[in-house]
């Protein structure tokens, strides 16, 4: 992107809230063009910089890289922003309109007094032009209303979202029947005999098909091999299609440190994974289970009642599901059944919230993330960056089916993690495409 010639060329972003509780570092990146914070922003940061969520550390951030670039300067002037690429940054006081949002919506509200912020530049600065930027869909579409150019926060967003649908498993026709023939009889061959030397993506899943028969493979890049894969059962669970197959693979695969699944409900993400670390329990010090607390309606969980532990329960409940649901293949009984128990009592699974991952050392740790969709891109790096020594970390969600306000299928965590480490030697992702909950959810996800 060409740099602006001159001043009237470089346009002003004004942001809002969400954008700053999505990444602190926001205002660093808008190039050349200048940008400005309405200080109702600043009041919304003040309310939020308190506590142990994403959002009060992207707050607290975005405060202190404020203050570090406003040391020598009143922050309501133009100020520049660090390097010489950078544009310039103030914060707006609430100005006095003559076109008021507060007035024209009917109610005062923090959203319009940022409209108001937007609607005061789009005013004085003339000849230039001014852009609202905004997570918050239903915000950008008042600033349309008012003739006021809007947009999401595009940095970090995957561009092409279709393109993740063809990473992790490929399918080969026309095999010679000779090669289907060795690969059942060896369960291994030199991957040259496949590819040739087409470059392979590392730990990819293959259906290789001849006209008789088909045969599920998987390439090994460290020894250059392309391995059989079969269909195993793990504390009675057994993979009913080829995807779920491939998926147990890699959840079993001790060279592949992180594994992301994706998929629809009803698919088997959590199931399969929780089978699989119940398999492994003995390689690992504890089996940890989590997800993403969405409150109802953006309440924050203090609205519910009880202590903490029936204040999460609710959001829990889907782990502890199909927990149950390994559990009750076993009859009470069976020593398989009375050792889930005895995990869960003695805290070696255990299930709980990721606000109390944040800041822990994971070492010797199989740790199972539900609902990926719902992390931030910061949220989804947090939690890696926790990975100590023989820790593996299991990804699950469904890139469109997103319950947080400010994220879609291509800004959300899930999706950034996939696009950013695809083909690196200790990552496996697969995509589950066929429901197997039932005939009825198969119905709802097809036909509803």
């Amino acid at each position: 992107m060409p740099r602006a010639k001159s001043n009237k060329e470089r346009k002003i972003f004004v942001l809002d809230t969400s954008v700053i509780i999505y990444a602190h570092n926001s205002i660093m990146n808008f190039a050349e063009h200048d940008v400005v914070i309405p200080i109702t922003v600043l009041e919304e940061l003040d309310q939020f910089k308190k506590g142990n969520d994403t959002k009060n550390f992207e707050a607290r951030e975005f405060i202190r890289i404020l203050d570090n670039l406003s040391k020598d300067n009143m922050i309501h002037n133009w100020t520049p922003l660090n390097g010489k690429t950078k544009g310039n940054f103030r914060v707006l006081m609430n100005p006095d309109n003559s076109l008021n949002a507060n007035e024209i919506f009917g109610e005062e509200k923090n959203d319009h007094k940022i409209l108001n912020a937007a609607l005061y530049l789009k005013q004085t600065e003339k000849g230039r032009k001014v852009i609202l930027v905004s997570k918050d869909i239903n915000l950008r579409l008042k600033a349309k209303s008012l003739d006021i150019f809007a947009e999401d926060y595009e940095t970090g967003k995957i561009k092409n979202i279709d393109e993740l649908e063809n990473t992790g498993k490929f399918i080969i026709d026309d095999i010679a029947p000779e090669i289907i023939n060795d690969f059942y009889e060896n369960r291994t061959m030199d991957a040259k005999k496949i590819f040739g030397r087409k470059k392979v993506k590392s730990n990819g899943y293959y259906i290789l098909k001849s006209e008789k028969n088909s045969v599920l493979a998987y390439f090994s890049a460290e020894e250059n091999t392309i391995e059989r894969v079969d269909k195993q059962l793990f504390y009675n669970i057994k993979p009913k299609n080829a995807e779920q197959t491939f998926a147990m693979h890699a959840i079993l695969n001790p060279r592949v440190k992180l594994v992301t699944i994706q998929g629809v409900a009803g698919t088997g993400k959590t199931l399969l994974a929780l089978a699989g670390a119940l398999e492994q329990r003995r390689d690992f010090k504890q089996v940890y289970l989590a997800r993403p607390i969405v409150p109802l309606s953006n309440k924050d969980i203090g609205y519910l009642p009880g202590d903490i532990k029936s204040k999460l329960n609710p959001y829990m409940e889907p782990l502890w599901d199909n927990l149950k649901f390994i559990q009750n293949q076993f009859k009470e009984t069976d020593k398989e059944y009375q050792k889930i128990t005895e995990l869960v009592n003695q805290e070696k699974l255990v299930i709980q919230p990721l606000a109390y991952i944040r800041g822990r050392s994971l070492s010797n740790i199989f740790f199972i993330v539900d609902e990926a969709q719902n992390l931030t891109p910061h949220e989804v790096k947090t939690i890696i960056t926790r990975a100590g020594e023989n820790t593996k970390i299991i990804f699950t969600g469904d890139v469109y089916q997103i319950d947080t306000p400010y994220l879609d299928s291509q800004s959300n965590g899930l999706s950034y993690l996939i696009d950013r480490v695809k083909d690196h030697p200790l990552y496996a992702h697969i995509k589950l495409e066929k429901g197997e909950r039932s005939e009825l959810a198969n119905l709802a996800n097809e036909l509803l």
